[in-house]
């Protein structure tokens, strides 16, 4: 009998060890499942928020379609197209204003953003215009040489992609606070290039900010350069005009040939079959040359030609305007602030040298930053100004860039929005609470939806 109830004591140990274990494992699993659950949520959210979203945005932008001239010729090739994206006011924070946290999310936003869109868009230029940094103004020789060592991270590119920065007043100063030494600091990263022109288009990169008026050392350079650029633009013209006149004059022989600055040039190079002699093209020759003795002045003798485009002008200051009034969109300025009056030189350029500029110039499209809200301005002419709203999270909600398609002749332009703030906000806060539920749940502080469902139906039975 004794040694019965010793076997049976003994069974009952263990079989109660054995559901010590049991549940000790079971608990372990639970802790397990909960952790991998944690894990992949986590993961997911911050693929999804880090990187798809980008994806997902910039997939939707295509660049707008620009019409090319056709003619009856087989041998006549359509015209160039130049794709450009154009960006503003990317502010990279600095050692004095800006917090680690700041830094660490803006910067990846508009990192992710660039990468994304070099990839999906595959442009052939990129235009920054203007406030690259944001304590480029006071920052010192240190602090300068850190943030362009991230800003050739962030925007780092091909070699067969060109990246052309205009100069904003955050990365030299305003007028007041402007230096040779910031001038040249910044020249010395981003080149001193007014005038770039690929594809047969013409860019003029205007230093805004140095367009004061008051006849200071670098306003002075700055105007010297705009009229030189001007009398190269107005002499390339002049071919242009004549060649345009010569395509008229000599179908035959002139279309196809748009890339060639000089007309003289063109005409001793031209292939066989020639028209016969005392022809057309003979005739043209005299009538270029008597109208190159009687109009052609010296000045265009030494200038280097230009593709006979007509420029855009790129810049950070806006051309001036009162006020964002006339300006809609989901990315302009917050209607409380659209009729704010603009200070001229702070704000826009002001009414003198925006005439300046278009006299000298006279360009075909203005594209400029500085408000980091979007506006589109018809000044005198038709001529259309866009402003680019600013491409950092810092700055606005919705940021985007501007997509331009762009011939000699033509351009067309569209508009690329980046995932807005918010929307990566909203979508962390909801992985949190998602998280907090299953914690709760596993603690049993909050009950499974299977349970509540089970329980208020018991209830219902036995009411």
């Amino acid at each position: 009998m004794d040694l019965a109830l010793s076997c049976w004591q003994l069974g009952r140990e263990m079989a109660m060890t054995r559901l010590g274990h049991g549940r000790q494992t079971f608990r372990l699993l639970k802790r397990s499942s909960l952790l991998l659950r944690i894990i992949a949520v986590v993961f997911a959210v911050l693929l999804f928020c880090e990187f798809l979203v980008y994806y997902l945005a910039i997939f939707w932008c295509n660049w707008p379609e620009v019409q090319t001239p056709a003619y009856d010729s087989e041998q006549e090739t359509p015209e160039p197209v130049l794709r450009a994206m154009f960006l503003a006011d990317t502010h990279l924070l600095g050692e004095v204003r800006g917090h680690w946290l700041d830094k660490l999310r803006r910067e990846w936003q508009m990192e992710r953003a660039f990468q994304t869109a070099l990839w999906w868009l595959q442009p052939d230029v990129v235009f920054i215009l203007g406030d690259v940094f944001d304590e480029g103004k006071w920052s010192s020789p240190q602090a300068w040489a850190d943030d362009v060592k991230r800003f050739q991270r962030m925007f780092r590119h091909p070699s067969h992609v060109q990246l052309k920065v205009v100069a904003g007043n955050h990365d030299i100063g305003f007028h007041y606070q402007m230096s040779t030494y910031r001038v040249k600091r910044f020249e010395k990263v981003f080149n001193s290039e007014r005038l770039f022109s690929w594809k047969g288009i013409n860019f003029v990169m205007v230093n805004s900010v140095a367009l004061e008026g008051d006849g200071c050392g670098i306003c002075s350079e700055a105007e010297a350069e705009l009229t030189e650029i001007s009398r190269k633009l107005n002499c390339s013209r002049e071919v242009g005009d004549d060649w345009d006149d010569a395509s008229a004059f000599c179908p035959r022989v002139f279309r196809g040939h748009h890339e060639v600055p000089s007309v003289l040039l063109l005409i001793t190079q031209l292939p066989p079959p020639f028209p016969p002699a005392g022809d057309c093209q003979a005739r043209w020759i005299n009538r270029l040359t008597s109208h190159q003795q009687e109009q052609r002045p010296s000045q265009c003798g030494d200038v280097q030609l230009l593709p006979a485009s007509t420029p855009v002008l790129l810049q950070h200051y806006p051309l001036y305007r009162r006020s964002d009034a006339d300006c809609s969109g989901e990315d302009a300025a917050p209607p409380e602030e659209r009729t704010v009056l603009f200070t001229e030189k702070y704000d826009v350029l002001s009414r003198e040298a925006s005439q300046k500029l278009l006299w000298w110039l006279r360009p075909r499209l203005v594209l400029s930053g500085h408000t980091h809200s979007a506006c589109e301005v018809l000044h005198a002419g038709g001529l259309l100004e866009l402003s680019v709203p600013s491409f950092s999270w810092r700055n606005r909600n919705n940021p985007s860039f501007i997509m331009g398609s762009l011939t000699p002749t033509d351009h067309a332009l569209s508009k690329c929005y980046l995932p807005r703030e918010d929307t990566v906000l909203i979508t962390y806060c909801g992985a949190a609470g998602l998280l907090a539920v299953l914690i709760l749940a596993h603690v049993e502080l909050l009950a499974s939806p299977f349970h509540f469902g089970w329980n208020l139906l018991r209830k219902h039975k036995i009411m």
